[in-house]
């Protein structure tokens, strides 16, 4: 073969592995679920969790956004243990998606428990949720002062409710107490939603749930929220009872609990071991799922900030969180030796 035959094919042979090469890229974008998707929640029915998972699951299913169908599991028990073993046992199954709050990444650092943060892969952070502090609806409380003044007169005789042992409610009650003195009878339950049944019925004295998770209730007149653990006012929007919406809701550091801010991420992770283009895939749909209008009403009826954290960024949220995380944890005794 002549020189020249030879730099043809040399040539010919490279277009074809280019093209090959972009053939291949093309289909690794182009990764759908082949089967059922199972949205495991790790928490009980009527948290803010189970919410979340299922808002997003109604909106991918009205706009047909996935072409497969999406079961909701809840597998809240331990603390959301279960659903994360569930979700763990699935190592490279992109059929398996884990909804989640900061617990993912921060029970493992207070209990000896069968899986540990980096055993899945995070896909989003979709929403940042906030704190209120609630009484009940027939509570002489009617300011978080006023409470807390009581709860220090007569410290671990207050109940405070809240969504799982050592979680972000439980965290949030420590830092209260530390930064105010006031000390309380913490009772967990299975999810904030439980915990605001029994606010509701005078069981609890106090709870410390997302604005989701107490909406009905304070609607009713069942509860009453007294701050929010928010460096502002949160946004304004339609009034929830006849006289207040969140907007209307002071902040705690304005009301006596020098505690500026705290909020818990809306987290969604996929297993170990899963390809780049399955976590592409979700993150692609998860962002559609942002643009319609029922996110939107959902993140107002709900009082969050909506916040859309992927790839590097997700990472360097989990990083700062675990780190103020963990301080609390150490001070009071919880982290796994």
């Amino acid at each position: 073969m002549s020189q020249q035959g030879r730099i043809g094919t040399i040539a010919a042979l490279a277009a074809c592995a280019v093209s090959l090469a972009v053939a291949s890229g093309n289909a690794a974008a182009e990764w759908k679920p082949s089967q059922p998707v199972e949205f495991i929640v790790t928490a009980g029915p009527g948290g803010g969790t189970d919410n979340f998972a299922r808002t997003v699951q109604a909106i991918v299913a009205k706009y047909k956004l996935v072409d497969q169908p999406i079961v909701v599991l809840n597998k809240g028990g331990g603390s959301g243990a279960e659903g994360f073993i569930y979700g763990k046992g699935a190592v490279g199954d992109p059929h398996k998606v884990t909804f989640a709050t900061n617990n993912e990444y921060l029970l493992p650092l207070i209990a000896k428990l069968a899986w540990k943060g980096d055993d899945f892969t995070p896909v989003a952070a979709m929403a940042l949720d906030e704190f209120v502090l609630w009484v009940n609806g027939k509570s002489d409380y009617k300011t978080a002062k006023a409470y807390i003044d009581a709860v220090k007169a007569k410290p671990d005789t207050f109940k405070m409710g809240g969504s799982q042992s050592k979680d972000t409610d439980q965290t949030l009650t420590s830092q209260i107490s530390a930064a105010t003195g006031a000390k309380f009878l913490y009772v967990p339950f299975k999810s904030g939603g439980e915990a605001a049944v029994q606010l509701a019925g005078g069981h609890i004295d106090s709870n410390t749930n997302n604005p989701s998770e107490s909406l009905g209730q304070w609607k009713g007149g069942l509860v009453t929220p007294l701050c929010v653990f928010s460096a502002k006012r949160l946004a304004a929007g339609p009034k929830i009872t006849a006289t207040m919406g969140w907007s209307d809701i002071p902040t705690c550091a304005e009301s006596g609990i020098p505690i500026e801010q705290y909020q818990q991420p809306r987290t969604i992770w996929l297993p170990q071991s899963v390809p780049a283009d399955a976590v592409a895939f979700y993150v692609g749909v998860l962002q559609k799922v942002r643009e319609t209008p029922d996110w939107k009403e959902y993140i107002e009826r709900s009082a969050q900030t909506d916040r859309f954290l992927t790839g590097a960024d997700i990472r360097t949220f989990i990083a700062g969180d675990e780190q103020k995380a963990r301080k609390v944890f150490e001070h009071e005794g919880w982290l796994v030796r």
